[in-house]
């Protein structure tokens, strides 16, 4: 199974790369070549055959891992690859703007084209355990957030809690209110029967750990602080391949606009200011 990559400049590449041809942990899965820019100032030189445009992938490889740290570049990557029927996983965040996760999503249908994206931390064990038979009645997910980001503001690191939350919920997201501080962004929202906040804190002087509270309907609360290791991107590699392998995504497409509608009440000019 041939991979292909589009951008180097995420150090997710390097997992990846760890993760299919040093390890060998994706079984026959080989990351063969990259399309990518040299000539930009994030790019990185990897140690793979680089092509200079994401459709000269097509042909060459038999799935796609679109890594631009930038969400709003996903899309124009992303649907080329889609139309040519290409399994394709988009890391985080999908996108920046909830009309390019539709049109993602659109193209994959339309193609048949297996196409996902998730924040790695969906898949961690101290996440999964946290999944209940029963909605919870409340979450509350913790991390860190660069509104001010390069690579897409709000979107680029609060995708992580906001994830977070939404793996332990069912159901549509409602109107989502939002408080600023200096140092943090607090995001309340119904997530079907949920009550769901998210609290994203400024990295400053470093980041605030992630955290989750789970309170189920029997008033019972479990909290958990998942482990970011040397592996961690491993069991979200670990779905990409079996969905490659399957033709099934891991996460329905109505799923994978809940959290691009979250962060986009988030990062809305008219969003409540405190």
């Amino acid at each position: 199974m041939r991979i292909g990559l589009v951008g180097t400049e995420s150090t997710h590449v390097d997992h990846m790369i760890r993760y299919c041809n040093a390890e060998r942990r994706g079984g026959d899965a080989r990351i063969v070549a990259v399309a990518s820019q040299p000539d930009s100032a994030e790019e990185r030189d990897v140690g793979l055959p680089v092509v200079p445009a994401v459709e000269d992938l097509i042909g060459l490889v038999d799935a796609v891992i679109v890594t631009d740290r930038h969400g709003g570049q996903h899309a124009a990557h992303a649907l080329p690859l889609l139309a040519a029927g290409l399994p394709v996983l988009v890391d985080k965040p999908l996108a920046v703007s909830v009309a390019d996760a539709e049109a993602m999503i659109r193209a994959a249908e339309r193609h048949g084209a297996p196409l996902t994206s998730y924040s790695a931390l969906r898949w961690l064990p101290e996440v999964r355990a946290l999944i209940q038979d029963a909605p919870p009645s409340a979450v509350a997910a913790t991390g860190p957030v660069d509104p001010d980001s390069p690579h897409g503001g709000v979107h680029f690191y609060g995708v992580h809690p906001v994830e977070m939350a939404l793996t332990l919920c069912r159901g549509d997201v409602g109107e989502v209110q939002v408080t600023r501080t200096r140092d943090a962004i607090v995001a309340c929202a119904p997530v079907g029967g949920t009550a769901v906040t998210v609290t994203m804190v400024r990295p400053d002087p470093k980041p605030v750990p992630f955290h989750l509270c789970v309170v189920a309907e029997d008033c019972s609360v479990t909290t958990a602080q998942p482990v970011l290791d040397d592996h961690y991107l491993y069991p979200g590699l670990d779905a990409f391949f079996a969905m490659v392998r399957s033709g099934v995504p891991p996460v329905p497409y109505d799923e994978l606009l809940r959290s691009v509608r979250f962060l986009a009440a988030v990062s809305e000019p008219g969003a409540h200011l405190s």
